[in-house]
């Protein structure tokens, strides 16, 4: 079962339409879920019961389930290990500065660029996340903050320009002003280095900050940790 954290503006509306609801409805249910981050259909105050019991038929909103959590004594950075709806797991870091939260996400199970650094990519890719997905690591571990998270970085598990259409999907849904409205300065996106993507990237022009991983000073070094420095 899919998560209704995955609707997007539109998908709502054609949600709504779908079910022979009022338009309204479409709106309401936008901000329930992206600018209050509920994680349950019980939270929704304002909606009609039968509509409630439609949409539980049909989507889960949380796709999230708690594994292990592990926090820091030295600073209090959290470390979260998530199942997802098909068993696959990912890991979320929060991280506590005197700035605000941040919080690095995953953005696919497993990687299949094979940096010799990186342990995510042991297992090679088992799937891209969702927006949903995505959005679901932000959404839940404001659920054990006093203040929310507003800093995200895209560091976790996988290469976020390699899940390209979910990635750009998460970043304008979780600066939507009727949703989290978090400013897309204070999103950083790291990438092993992808061109193609990249200057794709550059094009949806969307003001976040773009990190390229090195790990080495020559090409020859880059080459022996970053299979991908042979293409580009």
């Amino acid at each position: 079962m899919n998560s209704i954290r995955d609707f997007d503006e539109q998908g709502f509306i054609n949600l709504i339409e779908s079910l022979s609801e009022k338009k309204f409805r479409a709106k309401q249910l936008f901000q329930w879920i992206h600018q209050k981050g509920i994680s349950s259909y019980d939270e929704m105050s304002n909606l009609p019961k039968p509509l409630l019991l439609k949409l539980e038929e049909r989507f889960i909103v949380n796709p999230l389930e708690v594994v292990k959590r592990s926090v820091s004594k030295n600073d209090g950075t959290e470390k979260v290990l998530f199942s997802l709806p098909d068993g696959e797991l990912i890991e979320t870091v929060v991280m506590k500065y005197r700035y605000g939260n941040s919080i690095c996400i995953s953005t696919q199970v497993g990687c299949r660029m094979g940096c010799k650094f990186c342990a995510s990519t042991i297992g090679g890719l088992k799937r891209n996340l969702t927006a949903g997905e995505m959005l679901s690591q932000v959404y839940e571990s404001n659920k054990n903050l006093d203040d929310r998270i507003n800093h995200i970085v895209l560091m976790g598990s996988g290469e976020p320009l390699e899940n390209y259409n979910e990635v750009v999907r998460f970043l304008r849904l979780i600066n939507h002003p009727l949703g989290y409205n978090l400013s897309l300065r204070n999103i950083t996106l790291s990438t092993c280095g992808l061109v193609n993507q990249i200057r794709k990237l550059a094009d949806e022009n969307l003001p976040i900050t773009l990190a390229i991983s090195l790990h080495g000073a020559t090409d020859e070094v880059r080459e022996r940790v970053m299979p991908i420095n042979k293409k580009y």
